[in-house]
Order: C-alpha cells, then structure tokens, then sequence
C-alpha cells in the first residue's frame, strides 16, 4: 500500500477548489407532462418519460446516438465523449493536460482532482456552446465522458497503458477517484459531467487481440489487482457509469459476464448507474466470440446482464424483434432506459437554465490562463528525474549554444498524447528550450526517426504545381466519405496539410466527419532523378499519379507516414491525385516532398564540437503506441509494443553523441516504461517527460535549465530487458509490477531524484494492527538541500 503527502522547505502547497460551476441545457418548454414538472422528484419524472415512450423509442434510446422524441420535446443525444486529459475530440479549442499516466507520476490526488474540475467546467462550455451552434445531438459535445480508464497497466508492452493511472491498484483507486469527484462535482442534485469507469474489468492488451480474447485470471489476482479501482469508484465515489470490455472473461464477453456484470456489480456492489458497452463490443458477441448465433440474442442477453447503451453498432435495434420472441421483456428494456435517463435529468437536461447551477458556464473559460497554468503545473509535477550523474543537471542558463537532437524534439503528437482534445498553441521540446534560452544559440536537427535513421528531407516543390493555371490544388470536397456525387464545393489550395477535430469546419458547412476529398494538380519536374513523396491522413487515403494508383491506404490509416518515389524527367509533367476521407475522430491529411537521406552519425558529431551540451529527445510516441492501431514496425504491432527496450537507432546515436564528450541528456517521452541498459549505464542525466500536454517543452525547460526541481515517481516498473516480462496474454500477475516482481528493475516502482535532498525522521505508527484494518503513522520529513522540493513519501 502507498501513501504519499507533499513536504516544501520554504512555501506549503496548496491547491483552490473552483468554486463555482455551470452548464447549458435546452429551454424548458411549457410544462404539458409530468415528467417535465420540477417539483416531482427525478425517479417519478423519469418513471413518467418512460412510460410514454414505444418500445421502438426506448430501444433507439439505448444507443450511444439516441435520437429526439420530437412529440415529447426530447432532443437527441450523443452518449459518446471523452475527457482522459482534458475534454478531447471536440470541435472547439480546449485546455490539453499531460496524459494520464503522467498525471499518475505526480502522486497528487489534490492536482488530479482540480484538473478534473477545470475540464468538467471547459466540458460545460463546450456543451453549452454545441448547443447555441445548433450541435445538439452531435458526438463529442456531450455531458457523460467515457473516462476515466483505471485498468491495471500490467505489462508495459500495452499501448493503451498511456490512458491509465500505472501499475498499483490503490494509486489508480485514489486518482481515479480524485478524478471522479473533480469531474462530477459534489452538488447535492446535479452532476455537472458524468464520468465512467472503464474497461470493466480484466483488460490490457494485446489491442490486436481484444475482439477475440478470452482471460480466466485467479480470484486472487481478480480481487487484489484487477477489481479493486472499479470497486472504489462504484462503492465509493459513486461513479454514474461503467463500461464493460471487448474481452471475454470466464468464456462470456464481458458485458454479458455472469460473475462481472450481475453477481459482483449490480449485487455485490449495488451499482445503479447506467453501463455501456466499449464500442462495438456487442458485434464481438456474435461475430468474434461466437458465444451468440446473433445480433438479436446478443443484445437481449448484454440488456439483462445490465448493459444499457450499445456503442459503435446498431446491434441494439434488434430488441424489438427479440421482445416479439421472447427473448427478453420489455419491462426488462425499461430498467436500462430509466437508467440512461436518470443520467441525463441528473445533468440537469430537462430543467429550467435558472435551476442548474452549470447551466451558463460561457465559452471564455475554454483555455483560461488559470486553466493552462494548472496543465503547465501538472507537467512541471509529473517529469520523473531517472538519473542525474556527477549532478549534470539542471544545465547553465548561461551556456551559449545547445544542440537539441531527436525525433521528439519538435513533434507536437508526442506533447498531445492520445485521447486528446486541440489546444491554441502548442510548446514542444525544442519550443520551450528556445523560449527558455533567447539569447543562445540552439541547434536543432531531428538526426533519426523512431525506428530508423533514413529521414526524408523535405523540399519545397509549389512552384512545379499548378491546377488550371492556378498555382496549388484542384480540390474538390464532398459531403459522403466516398467522393459520390458532385462535389459541394470546389476550390484551389496551394498545400495539402490540414489537421481538424472532429465536427470542425472545414469548408463552408461542412463538418469534419463523413466528408472526403479530391486533390488534384500538375507536377512539373525540373530535373533528371526522382521525387518522394510522403503521405499521411486520418482516416484514409489513395494517391494516383497519371491515372495508376501507386498507394492505397483506404483502409483507416491510424497513423503513420506512407512514401512514393516517383522516377522523373526534366520537362515532364505527371498528374497527381490525392483521393481522401473521414469518418469519425480527428481529420488530418498532408502531403510532402523530399528526398531519403541516411543519417550520418559521424557527421552529425563534428557538428557538435562547439556545443556546450547536448539534449536529446527520444522515446517513443503515440504515433507508435495506442488503441488497435495499424502499425507494424521493428518493436512495434498493432498499437502495442513487441519489445520494450529503446529502439535500437536511437541507442547508437546516443553512442555517437556520447563519443563527443558533451554533456549529454537524454530526455525520453513515453507512455510507458521504456528499457534502457546502455543508456543508464553511458549517460549522465536521464529524464522521463511522458507525454505532457500543450505545455510540456515549457516543462521540460524549467527542469533541465533548473527553474523547477523535478518531484515525479514512476507509476510502473521499469524493467531492464525483454526477457523480464512473462507472456503477454498472460493475465496472472505471477512476476508483474513492483509486487510480484522478483527481479531487479531498472528503475522501480516509485523512483524519482530530485535536486535536493531529504531527511526522514521521528516515524510514529502503532505497535500493533489488525488484520485488514487501516493503520495511521505520522513521519517528519525535513529539506537538508538548498532549493526547494516536493516529496512524494511511500510507504
């Protein structure tokens, strides 16, 4: 069991609670139904809504895009939203915090807590602007976020482990339950957000596996690992949903577990929430599991095991048939409908602006400087100092020039993290040294890619494109993701590099979801030899040149650059076609142009000989690791990783760079634990940045250069090698994380330096205990260094 507490020699820490929330609802139309009569309580309010509803209409209400009952005043609404690290995906621009993990290497339930609240209160805005805009009904704007994620990050290798709060089953219940609290308010009446705790509940990877995987872990491991955060937030914050895993348990998919969903959460823990499945987990039933013949029997036996809201599918609209079948009653329809609707009155949907104490929280607080200033302070409090030698750190302010290497060094993607929401601006690594060092000189070449050291250097190739006598882009747009019809708007545009969040202009109307488009153009080459060029889009892309299709990646991207190399003759003109769409999530399309250069180590060192030091920013990054993602590189697969050590491009360039004698930092993002062996033993000052949110280069700035005394701790264990790990879909937790582990970590659960130092003393704790009883201790923790430091105390 850990506990921590926060000692400063000179200033007490102190965190202020917002004091004041609000939230936008429809206008109360003239009352004409009970249920719209505030003065009744909410359970005969919604008894009396459900009452009035068809079966058809209950049923289209238990999907995640419930539609509007117009006859009864019912707007639509998207259940679909997420606030991991901030309110993400929407439309609007918002405050980006470090990701969850991150936020775990704090050790700070107080900091976690009012992040929640400002984000709570930006997800109020966000609502109440949708709606002003006429977005009611729309996915992402909504007021029940499916977050936070408090599975077990077991094994490192997990892509998804980023969204967690780590390894230790006490320190994911107490953040998440800070985060809970944060998020949903403590109003007496009204929620103002309404969180869910997820994967429900024996889930971690493999991503590829997830649709079809089936796990049977002991019941220690269940109850000591895998239970014990969803039974905090359920039986002890009160947490309004659940979502239930694509996995099977026990040979049933999770949303229809026996043991899971009846006898452990509705009865055992008396949840009365609403759950909804992961998205398109009830297709898994029939299609994957196989434990269903289909859709019909599937969805009638998720709704009796309590599974409200049927994500992603349609597989729900079966109920009707399944009533008519007997499969299931519609008294048993009704049960999940009331939940889904208790949610929404507890929201403070259905009354009066004037009764809802969120109801008027305006757009200004999107990115208030208090906002961003506290995401700066959390990425400041999660960067875990790993190795500090011969006091290499912090780095002269007054050193005259600085080489910042690496493929993390200017990469926005690997600031955001993944479930991430847009902000304003973005400070990445190299941003924040430079803002940090005006008046030095700093060198910056990328120097290697994640996994490779074959860089495209890009060249500016606009005046050999032309449309129509136009310079740029023939760009047609259409309002379907398949180029159908004519277009709605056709245009020129001199580039192709776009980022949108989903359900943002575009163009005129149109919205960044369901769209595709056409781009066009003319290249005429100047020379003899050949031109790349590097694609890359969210969701899918082909690219044509005179007619042949020479890439197709159609099929949704979900990361990760794509390259042509096109022959060419001076004179010649090819016509180039970039065909592409969107569907759901973020949008992004972009096209480049260079040529493959190899790096050259040697070359890149007697660049270096008048530096004063040298800051390298490698690791990993969410282009590599996330959700089921179509990745497949050395070490990498499918969003998860096939090996954990630091790729092996990366390793010998620090071997290079170490060769030159310069002071060299290593300066890792990541979302998981990365093994390093060489380098903890080669290079003198190592720091763990994660991946830190909008201001995460200002972060990293302050600690390298000394204006912040790094105070995280490892969340997760940080193994020495491959082999440390056992088998990764194996669920028992025999010889995983700090607490079965039986080997020497690299660096252990907990770990973090500072710049100062501390004294423990004076330790006072009971002579005896009782068997699963709690135990109070008091230790006075003293500042015996020179600058001024948090401590995080475990125990």
């Amino acid at each position: 069991m850990i506990n921590w507490i926060k000692n400063r020699k000179k200033h007490i820490l102190t965190c202020l609670l917002a004091a004041a929330f609000a939230t936008s609802t429809r206008a109360q139309e003239k009352e004409r139904f009970p249920f719209q009569n505030t003065a009744l309580s909410f359970e005969q309010r919604v008894d009396d809504l459900v009452s009035r509803l068809t079966l058809e209409e209950k049923v289209a209400q238990m999907l995640n895009a419930a539609p509007a009952i117009s006859r009864l005043g019912i707007p639509a609404y998207d259940w679909w939203n997420e606030v991991l690290h901030g309110v993400a995906r929407t439309p609007y621009r918002v405050t980006v915090y470090p990701q969850a993990i991150a936020m775990a290497a704090t050790f700070d339930t107080v900091a976690l807590k009012k992040m929640a609240q400002f984000s709570a209160l930006e997800g109020r805005a966000v609502f109440n602007k949708a709606n002003q805009d006429g977005r009611t009904g729309q996915r992402y704007v909504g007021l029940t976020y499916w977050t936070p994620n408090i599975n077990i990050f077991r094994d490192p290798r997990w892509g998804r482990g980023q969204e967690t709060y780590g390894e230790d089953p006490y320190l994911t219940g107490m953040l998440g339950s800070a985060f809970v609290r944060g998020l949903q308010g403590d109003h007496p009446k009204y929620l103002n957000a309404a969180a869910c705790a997820k994967h429900y509940a024996v889930h971690s990877g493999p991503e590829p596996l997830r649709h079809v995987f089936n796990v049977s872990p002991n019941k220690h491991d269940l109850w000591n690992t895998y239970l014990p955060a969803f039974q905090q937030l359920v039986t002890n914050t009160n947490v309004a949903g659940v979502m239930c895993a694509y996995n099977a348990y026990q040979g049933q998919p999770c949303c229809g577990s026996d043991e899971l969903m009846v006898d452990i959460l509705r009865n055992q823990w008396k949840f009365t929430g609403y759950v909804t499945s992961d998205c398109w987990a009830i297709d898994d039933f029939f299609k994957n599991h196989k434990t269903h013949p289909d859709a019909a029997s599937a969805s009638a036996d998720a709704v009796l095991h309590g599974t409200d809201i049927d994500c992603g599918t349609d597989a729900y609209k079966s109920l009707v048939q399944a009533v008519k079948e007997g499969k299931i009653t519609e008294a048993q329809i009704d049960v999940s409908v009331k939940r889904l609707f208790m949610i929404r009155f507890r929201l403070g949907m259905f009354d009066p602006s004037e009764m809802v104490p969120f109801a008027q929280t305006p757009a200004s607080v999107l990115e208030s400087p208090e906002h961003k200033a506290h995401s700066l302070q959390m990425a400041r409090q999660s960067i875990v100092l790993l190795k500090n030698a011969a006091n290499t750190l912090p780095l002269k302010k007054t050193s005259m020039k600085i080489a910042v290497l690496g493929p993390n060094a200017d990469n926005p993607i690997s600031v955001l993290g993944n479930y991430n929401g847009m902000p304003s601006n973005i400070v990445t690594a190299l941003q924040g040294i430079r803002n940090k060092l005006p008046g030095a000189e700093v060198v910056y070449e990328k120097a290697v890619n994640f996994t490779n050291d074959t860089l495209l250097q890009y060249t500016d190739i606009s005046s050999q494109l032309s449309w129509q006598g136009q310079p740029g882009f023939g760009v047609e747009y259409f309002n379907n993701r398949d180029l159908r019809g004519e277009p709605i708007l056709r245009r020129t545009e001199k580039t192709i590099d776009n980022n949108w969040q989903e359900g943002q202009i575009v163009v005129d109307t149109l919205k960044a979801y369901d769209f595709s488009v056409r781009y066009t153009t003319d290249f005429t080459a100047t020379a003899n030899g050949s031109t790349m060029f590097e694609l890359d889009a969210d969701d899918g892309y082909r690219f044509f040149v005179d007619g042949k299709e020479v890439v197709n990646a159609w099929l949704r991207n979900r990361w990760g650059a794509r390259t042509f190399r096109l022959p060419t003759m001076a004179g010649k003109t090819y016509r180039l076609v970039l065909e592409y769409y969107q569907g759901e999530g973020k949008a992004s399309v972009r096209l480049r142009t260079g040529n493959l250069v190899k790096s050259d180590f040697s070359a890149l060192a007697s660049k270096l000989k008048d530096v004063d030091a040298i800051v390298y920013v490698g690791g990993i990054s969410p282009q590599l690791e996330g959700e089921e993602m179509q990745v497949n590189y050395p070490g990498f697969d499918g969003g998860d990783r096939t090996s954990i050590l630091l790729p092996a491009v990366q390793t010998n360039l620090l071997k290079a760079l170490k060769a030159t004698g310069k002071p060299v930092v290593f300066v890792m993002m990541t979302g998981s634990a990365i093994a390093t062996p060489w380098e903890s033993e080669n290079i003198p000052a190592i720091v763990n940045a994660w991946y830190g949110g909008q201001d995460a280069g200002t972060a990293i700035a302050d600690v390298l250069f000394g204006d912040y005394n790094p105070s995280g701790r490892l969340p997760l264990t940080f193994y020495r090698s491959d082999s440390d790990l056992p088998d990764f879909t194996d669920y028992s937790m025999q010889n995983r994380t700090y607490r079965y582990f039986k080997g020497k970590p690299l660096y252990a659960f907990g770990h973090g330096l500072s710049y100062t130092t501390y004294r423990y003393s004076k330790l006072v704790m009971p002579a005896t205990a009782k068997p699963g009883g709690s135990v109070s201790l008091a230790v006075t923790v003293s500042n015996t260094g020179t600058r001024d430091g948090d401590e995080v105390v475990q125990l």
